[in-house]
């Protein structure tokens, strides 16, 4: 008799815990992480979207419940206590949107309501369409910890989902950020009551405006111990998935989709690697999920450049938080996952970190979102971009230089008009930058030498192209920028890695929207 062994499920969308186990799908063991964050008693932790916050809320439910025959086979079976459990009351907001006062207290009410039920006490009904909320949540807490004589555990998912759809309307995410607050500060007030609470979600508002009174409240987002809490690391792919992961280049996959980091392990988004595995192809399955129109908006709006957002400096401050009245565009591009830690530079004892894209995704994705703002057909850079990449495989340089030329002839008058950016060098050296990297190219902004920063340098087809910008006037001598590369000798860097190397001077006319001068020369061996 031959025994025939069900292949293991990919869980695509998957977000319950018992489901994955029981039903033959793929996990990845992240119950030691687990067992080192229920150390604490009060957490909190900021990931993106689509990141397996859910999932990690729903195994700490299993756990504090006591369900060990989940958790055969994992870290935790031995190492956790299964003769003690605790009652859990959840939370969460990833579903639907609240665009109202009202619709966020019914909305709280009926998820206290079904918490009640499921643990056996009854809360009374509000009287008022302006529920009680706070005095409901409180009222659950004791009423479940009389009836259990045990302290509860909370956990609360996306805590922070009903400020964030309405970011674009101020007055309503004011509102929704009071109402949370409320509802959050019943939590410090029960402390003698709960054994451990959690709270996940995609940003980190201020603890002065949310989360006054729970200043207990431990924030692990940059602890590098749980960096790879959410996420799957390199080693997890190449042994969980390695069946999959035999028809992929192994690094052709990690430079897609690989490359998240909080200070710790890097780690690829479930999301991302799941879709990779079912459909065979390699898209950006993450960030079809969600464009970020406001977050474009923020960027064009407050005139920073495509170049200036890859490699910037953020200290602890900038990163941990932001509020409705002043959202910092870096904080908010980290924090929604389209810039991540690459590096941490120290300052006496102070840390700086270094943000960038974490992967080609994430490049290739937003820079073509980007450049869809400056076009009213959105077919046009996707166009111009095709007819780069043809010009660069055969070095035609007197085609790249006409080809510039259209990419800037073809943003109507009207947007230069309406923008201020439009007006500094930046802005021409963003639209330049944002083609070279919407076509996955390794490309390198205010790339240091001994001698001072290149503009922009681009790594492809064996070559290394060194660009440097100007804007210029009539006044101005010509050729200024290519004279700059020879003087600083910004090829000296690369002389030894075997490549052709070109440096390419590139002077801009505001008043033609051309490129003026476009000066290459091959360096020789």
């Amino acid at each position: 008799m031959t025994i025939t062994t069900m292949p293991k499920k990919l869980p695509l969308g998957i977000q319950t815990f018992a489901d994955i186990r029981h039903d033959n799908y793929y996990y990845v063991d992240k119950t030691q992480y687990i067992l080192q964050l229920l150390q604490y008693r009060y957490i909190f932790l900021s990931r993106p979207r689509r990141f397996g916050k859910s999932l990690t809320l729903d195994t700490i439910a299993e756990l504090f419940m006591g369900h060990k025959d989940l958790f055969t086979g994992l870290y935790a079976e031995s190492n956790w206590d299964w003769d003690t459990t605790y009652p859990v009351i959840r939370l969460g907001f990833a579903e639907g949107i609240m665009w109202d006062r009202q619709t966020f207290d019914i909305n709280i009410q009926k998820q206290l309501q079904k918490n009640a039920k499921k643990l056996g006490v009854t809360l009374a009904v509000p009287r008022t369409n302006i529920t009680q909320n706070a005095n409901s949540f409180e009222d659950l807490i004791t009423q479940t910890f009389e009836k259990y004589q045990q302290k509860v555990v909370i956990l609360i998912d996306e805590y922070d989902k009903p400020i964030l759809d309405n970011l674009q309307k101020p007055d309503i995410a004011l509102i929704m950020r009071d109402a949370l607050r409320d509802l959050y500060s019943v939590i410090k007030g029960q402390d003698a009551y709960i054994r451990f609470a959690m709270l996940t979600g995609v940003s980190k508002f201020s603890k002065v405006n949310l989360f006054s009174g729970l200043n207990n409240l431990n924030d692990v987002t940059l602890d590098s111990k749980f960096s790879a809490l959410c996420g799957y690391t390199q080693e997890e792919i190449d042994t969980v998935f390695a069946e999959h992961m035999q028809h992929f280049e192994r690094q052709k996959v990690k430079d897609w989709y690989n490359g998240y980091n909080w200070t710790g392990e890097s780690v690829y988004n479930p999301f991302d690697i799941l879709f990779l595995f079912d459909k065979g192809q390699y898209r950006p399955y993450w960030f079809e999920t969600g464009t970020p129109t406001f977050l474009i908006d923020k960027l064009l709006s407050e005139g920073i450049a495509s170049y200036e957002i890859h490699q910037s400096l953020a200290d602890d401050g900038l990163l941990s938080s932001f509020d409705v009245a002043d959202i910092s565009p870096m904080a908010l591009m980290f924090q929604t996952g389209y810039l991540t830690i690459k590096d941490i530079q120290y300052q006496l004892v102070m840390p700086n970190y270094i943000l960038g894209f974490p992967n080609l995704e994430v490049q290739y994705s937003l820079t073509s979102a980007l450049l869809s703002h400056y076009y009213p057909q959105p077919e046009t850079p996707k166009i111009l971009s095709s007819r780069l990449y043809q010009l660069l495989l055969v070095n035609d340089f007197d085609g790249i230089h006409e080809l510039i030329n259209a990419f800037f002839a073809s943003i109507p008058h009207d947007w230069h008009r309406k923008n201020n950016m439009a007006h500094f060098e930046g802005y021409w050296a963003s639209v330049f930058y944002a083609y070279f990297a919407s076509l996955g190219l390794q490309v390198m902004v205010e790339d240091s030498t001994s001698h001072g920063r290149m503009d922009m340098t681009v790594d492809f087809n064996d070559c290394i192209y060194i660009f440097e910008f100007k804007v210029i006037e009539q006044s101005k001598k010509p050729n200024l920028a290519i004279e700059q590369i020879k003087e600083k000798g910004y090829a000296d860097k690369y002389a030894s890695q075997n490549k052709s190397i070109y440096l390419i001077g590139v002077e801009f006319s505001e008043n033609s929207r051309e490129v003026a001068n476009f000066v290459v020369e091959k360096v020789e061996d």
